[in-house]
């Protein structure tokens, strides 16, 4: 075990001093790069996807394996980058996921046939998984309590700034050069630049504390803060975090045994909860297939792929937004309005895909909703669901718990994106937006009732809470 430094041996820091603000500014953005990769590789298959049916002579099915392939291997990316973020540390992963974003990206541009690219996107789902997981746990364990929110929830913003990007990217293509051969493996291979970008800039940022500190490397776990916070605030928060490793110090083995805890327990199924409650909205039906939602709806090809872009400009604005309300409200409001929301937009797509003529107007109609749904879901569920994940888990589980959790996310997520073109075929899509709505009432009564609150707290004071919450209903 690392010998602990004394104060002296710190770097001093004036309490003043924003050098190690704009130091965690900069390890924020090239960690949010596997934010981008993960929203530009879920996205860019809603253009690519008309184009690559005629090449690869896609069916309703295999349409489907395609798109959600990635989503099953971002389920297995997840729980096991997870354990592995635990055993081999957050920043050594995340520059392995950087790899494996590009191999992937690489095999799916280049695919000859259907087997190649299904397989190509599983590789990439592995890497999107991952980083689902080890991003938000990266930048929670990096943050300050105060600033938690606005910093974990910057991932969602780049992996809708990516969904954003792909859909741009797409249109412009589709549109210049949509007569030309392969014009998707164009759309595909663009995801290889931020790639590249995240493995060179992971070289320069520090290994997360927390898990410094998990291993017992107390040395380098005050040398990491005294980089990222004032030299005061580094020392008192460097005690309250070895005082927890300390009490978990087989945090690196937390393992489903671990589960044999009550309060432990607990806390795991609402971390399972919020992974199911953002998926059954169906969000990934209108961010994978928002193309042909609005084909069918009475745009052309060529002209969804443009009217697309709306849902992309309206998920990073509403994300700003989001951002900008954890500040000032908490999570728990935050999401029961965004579940309101997004339940109340599908019923409405549904209702007008039903009464209103193919055509031109129901197009415009079925945007309107859809920028709804997304303002709703980007702006409050989909960040106040990442942040809590990244934050409700205590210290001895958190590699698991977040794992685990995001497994069943993108396994929902799969299931959702699979079955859509399946049910659009078997039910019509106005029947299919009414049953996402049905399961939206069911996520909307599952989080009033179990979703606790987490603003403005330490992930240690959080972690006393649960138990002391426990404790005190065990008395009850």
């Amino acid at each position: 075990m690392t010998t602990l430094p004394t104060a002296d041996s710190a770097r001093p820091t004036a309490p003043g001093d924003d050098r190690q603000s704009k130091y965690l500014r900069r390890i924020t953005w090239i960690a949010t790069l596997g934010g981008l990769l993960f929203g530009f590789d879920t996205g860019v298959i809603n253009g690519a996807l008309p184009f690559m049916a005629e090449d690869l002579a896609l069916t309703p099915f295999t349409e489907g394996l395609v798109t959600s392939s990635l989503l099953f291997g971002a389920a297995f990316g997840a729980v096991f980058g997870g354990r592995l973020a635990d055993r081999y540390g957050r920043r050594r992963m995340i520059v392995v996921l950087a790899v494996v974003f590009l191999l992937g990206t690489l095999g799916a541009s280049f695919a000859p046939d259907v087997t190649v690219m299904v397989l190509s996107r599983f590789v990439l789902g592995l890497a999107v998984g991952g980083a689902s997981v080890m991003v938000p746990i990266f930048l929670a364990e990096l943050s300050p309590a105060a600033r938690r929110g606005q910093m974990v929830t910057r991932n969602e913003l780049m992996i809708v700034t990516g969904q954003l990007l792909a859909f741009i990217t797409n249109a412009f293509l589709g549109n210049v050069f949509g007569d030309a051969d392969g014009v998707w493996r164009w759309m595909l291979v663009i995801a290889t630049l931020p790639a590249i970008g995240l493995w060179i800039g992971m070289h320069f940022v520090p290994e997360s504390p927390r898990w410094l500190a998990s291993i017992g490397n107390f040395g380098e776990t005050l040398a990491v803060l005294n980089r990222i916070r004032a030299h005061e605030t580094a020392r008192t928060e460097f005690d309250e975090v070895k005082a927890m490793a300390v009490e978990d110090y087989k945090a690196k083995m937390g393992t489903i045994k671990d589960l044999s805890e009550p309060w432990l327990r607990r806390v795991f199924i609402v971390g399972l909860g919020l992974a199911v409650i953002q998926q059954i909205t169906g969000v990934n039906s209108i961010m994978y297939y928002g193309t042909h939602i609005l084909d069918d709806a009475g745009f052309g090809t060529q002209a969804a792929l443009t009217a697309n872009i709306a849902n992309g400009v309206i998920s990073v604005a509403a994300t700003f937004v989001g951002i900008w309300l954890l500040g000032k409200v908490g999570r728990r409001p935050m999401l029961i309005t965004g579940q309101v929301g997004t339940t109340s937009a599908l019923l409405a797509i549904g209702i007008f895909s039903l009464v209103l003529p193919e055509g031109t107007l129901r197009g415009f109609v079925i945007l309107a909703f859809t920028i709804t749904f997304l303002a709703f879901q980007q702006g409050a569920i989909s960040p106040v669901t990442w942040l809590m994940l990244s934050e409700i888990f205590p210290l001895k589980i958190r590699g698991m718990g977040m794992g685990v959790s995001v497994f069943v996310l993108w396994m929902v997520n799969f299931a959702v994106s699979f079955s859509f073109p399946i049910l659009v075929a078997a039910i019509t899509i106005s029947n299919t937006f009414f049953f996402f709505a049905a399961l939206g009432v069911g996520a909307i009564l599952f989080a009033r009732r179990f979703i606790p609150e987490t603003r403005d707290k330490s992930l240690e004071q959080l972690e006393h809470e649960f138990k002391e919450a426990h404790a005190a209903a065990s008395q009850r």
